[in-house]
């Protein structure tokens, strides 16, 4: 059966000024309270992140990092605004969150990942009296969840008002019967409580379609009772069969993808708009075109990034349905919350062109059991009745021989998700040549493999690979160890203490690119791209052991002392024919590069300090062997911050020597200070054994390499920054500018 839909998006714009209703930002003033402590807070805000990873006492776990989840509370004041009904509405709150308005209970959420909204017009007080609201958050059932959560409100918080008669929201739906016309749809609230339908047509007669190469996006507004919502949506088709694979606008389409969790790495679960933009922009620039929002649903912000910067998604709903995999996790939900849940992710985000794809699940326990299939088709029926113009996947796995009994589960999906299970797509196809697959999860060393499949059979559109960024939790997996550590997997009994993250990502918690990043974009696309780097000498910090997930050592660093005369290999990465390798301008090897080689040049020579060249196709790359350390070097990825008390700066700090090279071995303990218009949200490196908090003003480079993260206030001025070590103090300073809506 031919499966084709065509599907045009809109964005709810939150901050937008309307006739009645508006929505204005609720994140600052707020006191938290833990443990009998209070302090003043402006959100988002996670609590588990100003600690420090502690196995010894971290009630979370392994799965989540080792860190203390528990009991946290939130209060503010606030003046009754001059509207009929006001409500908050909470982007996420993890979990199990109260509110309560003037002492009365006014709501109560208990999933962390969805958003949800109170209404609070019944309990304001109608004089000069100030409101208080008081959030209670209980994060105290552990372990509830196999990765890092974090603890508290850590998405935004809006204060909505609205008058008697107002458009819904959340009912918006854009669609498009062909790509000439789009249909806006929505509902207003009427006094008495009811509701009227009110639609929209547009006709477009030469429709700029959306793309990630070129994702256009047009702009409207419906109006109805005085009120006024703003509409942005794009246009595009997807199609996907198991002959002519995935077809966006009618063009076949490989999807390089990457499962993300949803922290910001060394801002926790912290999330602000600045990190969530930032997210989509590094999965953007490692060559991925889709992401997987594994395990949960994400944020407005990140996908109104994915929607603006081009980048296809699959939204995801849970981890685990019925069978616990943790004693506190989903299982103890599904049954009361599944069809809230599925419903507040699909009305919130069914409006965004980027997103291809719902997932209802991911490697749930109770595979084996016939009745996992009626839960299936329940989740999916939760989702069709919000939104039945895109497909519905779920990431299968198995661990044992058991494969061929989960066709009946198979058959409920619209693509059918394998978890490291591609190898079995050849009797797949042969049982059921119409079922169209992809990888939802894969190893990331089986790049070259993967990317084959994809290539050469059009009923697997893609493959997925876990996981595009490091990550806080399931501690170890990725990892190497050498002799002497604790050996196996991230799962063994006692976790690995040593980590309390995972570095099974292609780009680091700093964002740094490792090696395997650019093997896999080269792949994927017709790139005249040139890369090198260097396998670590198995031996030189002790005998290297892998893990499932992890890939070998490999650097951008020609930095081995004590390895000269040593064999040592270099590994260049290009779709050129052939590479030429020159260590201190002498020409070492020629080697042909292919399909046959797996687009790789491998080259073993012994080391010998100095400098180190490759050349092909008319480009070349070098590495230097880099002197003492000499000074830190910082770069910001902005200039410039709005003074809105959301935006922020991501400062790369290098150890470099007197050259400029970075010294890839440093390890130098530096001391981050911040003054004016900005403040201090976390300094850290990319070392998951690390246990400095990542909110502190103290890290230690790892790999010649820190990052610093600055918030900027609400006031415009300068904002200046200083890192003192050993080394010359090194600085820069940062504007904060007026923020434009």
């Amino acid at each position: 059966m031919k499966r084709l839909f065509i599907i045009s998006t809109a964005l709810c714009a939150w901050m937008s000024i309307v006739a009645q209703s508006t929505s204005t930002l609720f994140d600052n003033g707020w006191q938290f309270t833990r443990n009998g402590k209070t302090i003043n807070v402006n959100l988002p805000h996670d609590w588990d992140i100003y600690e420090a990873p502690d196995p010894a006492t971290g009630a979370t776990k392994e799965g989540g990092g080792w860190y203390p989840g528990g009991n946290g509370e939130y209060r503010k004041a606030f003046k009754t605004p001059n509207a009929e009904i006001v409500r908050l509405h909470f982007e996420g709150v993890y979990q199990k969150a109260e509110v309560f308005v003037n002492g009365q209970k006014a709501g109560q959420h208990a999933y962390g990942y969805t958003p949800f909204t109170v209404d609070i017009t019944p309990y304001l007080y109608r004089d000069k009296r100030l409101n208080m609201v008081v959030v209670k958050v209980n994060n105290s059932e552990q372990p509830n969840c196999r990765w890092y959560s974090g603890s508290g409100i850590y998405r935004h918080v809006w204060l909505q008002t609205k008058g008697q008669q107002y458009i819904d929201e959340q009912s918006l739906s854009v669609t498009t019967p062909d790509i000439h016309t789009v249909n806006i749809k929505a509902e207003v609230v009427m006094k008495d409580g009811g509701r009227k339908p009110i639609t929209k047509t547009l006709h477009v007669e030469n429709p700029h379609l959306w793309t990630p190469d070129d994702p256009y996006l047009y702009h409207t507004t419906i109006e109805a009772e005085g009120d006024i919502l703003p509409v942005t949506y794009g246009i595009r088709t997807i199609e996907y069969t198991a002959e002519k694979g995935f077809l966006l606008n009618g063009k076949p389409l490989l999807i390089n993808g990457a499962c993300l969790h949803h922290d910001d790495g060394v801002l926790g679960a912290m999330a602000f708009d600045a990190a969530e933009i930032r997210k989509v922009k590094l999965m953007k620039e490692a060559g991925f075109n889709l992401i997987r929002t594994a395990h949960n649903p994400t944020t407005r912000a990140f996908l109104d990034a994915c929607d603006s910067l081009g980048m296809l998604v699959i939204g995801e709903a849970f981890d685990g349905w019925r069978t616990a995999k943790n004693p506190y996790d989903y299982s103890t939900l599904i049954d009361s919350c599944y069809r809230e849940d599925i419903h507040a992710m699909v009305q919130r985000d069914r409006n965004h062109p980027s997103i291809i794809c719902w997932s209802i699940g991911n490697e749930v326990i109770e595979r084996k059991d016939i009745r996992v299939v009626t839960t299936a088709r329940k989740l999916k029926q939760a989702i069709m009745e919000m939104d039945n113009t895109r497909p519905v996947t779920e990431a299968l796995c198995a661990w044992d021989d058991d494969w061929e009994i989960y066709d009946p589960h198979f058959e409920v999906l619209g693509i059918g998700g394998y978890n490291y299970m591609i190898h079995k797509h050849a009797s797949d196809h042969q049982r059921d040549p119409k079922r169209v697959m992809w990888q939802t999860e894969s190893y990331p060393r089986d790049a070259f493999k993967n990317w084959q499949l994809v290539r050469d059979y059009p009923y697997i559109i893609g493959d997925i690979v876990w996981t595009g960024l490091d990550y806080l939790g399931e501690s170890g997996i990725g990892r190497n160890y050498y002799e002497g550590e604790r050996p196996g997997e991230h799962w063994i009994e006692g976790g690995q203490p040593d980590w309390h993250g995972a570095y099974c990502g292609d780009v680091d918690i700093t964002g740094w690119r490792k090696p395997i990043s650019h093997y896999r974009e080269m792949l994927w696309k017709n790139s005249k791209d040139l890369y090198m780097a260097v396998k670590e000498p198995d031996g030189y910090h002790g005998k290297i052991y892998q893990t499932a997930w992890s890939v070998w050592p490999t650097w951008e660093s020609w930095n081995w002392s004590g390895w000269e005369g040593k064999p040592i290999e270099v590994e260049v990465y290009t779709k050129a024919p052939e590479v030429k390798l020159y260590l201190n301008d002498k020409l070492i090897d020629t080697k042909v590069v292919g399909l046959n080689t797996e687009y790789k040049a491998v080259f073993t020579l012994p080391y010998e300090a100095g400098t180190l060249r490759a050349e092909a196709g008319g480009r070349s790359v070098t590495l230097y062997s880099a002197g003492e350390p000499t000074a830190l070097r910082l770069t910001s990825d902005r200039s410039v911050l709005k003074a809105n008390g959301q935006d922020m700066a991501f400062i790369t700090v290098e150890v470099v020597d007197g050259k400029g090279n970075v010294c890839p071995d440093a390890t130098i303990p530096c001391e981050a200070i911040v003054k004016g218009q900005g403040s201090l949200l976390s300094f850290a490196s990319a070392d998951l054994k690390d246990r400095e908090p990542y909110t502190s003003p103290r890290a230690k480079t790892w790999k010649g390499r820190a990052l610093l993260v600055v918030r900027g206030t609400q006031k415009k001025g300068r904002i200046q920054i200083s890192i003192k070590s050993a080394l010359p103090t090194a600085g820069l300073t940062i504007e904060s500018v007026a923020a434009t809506k």
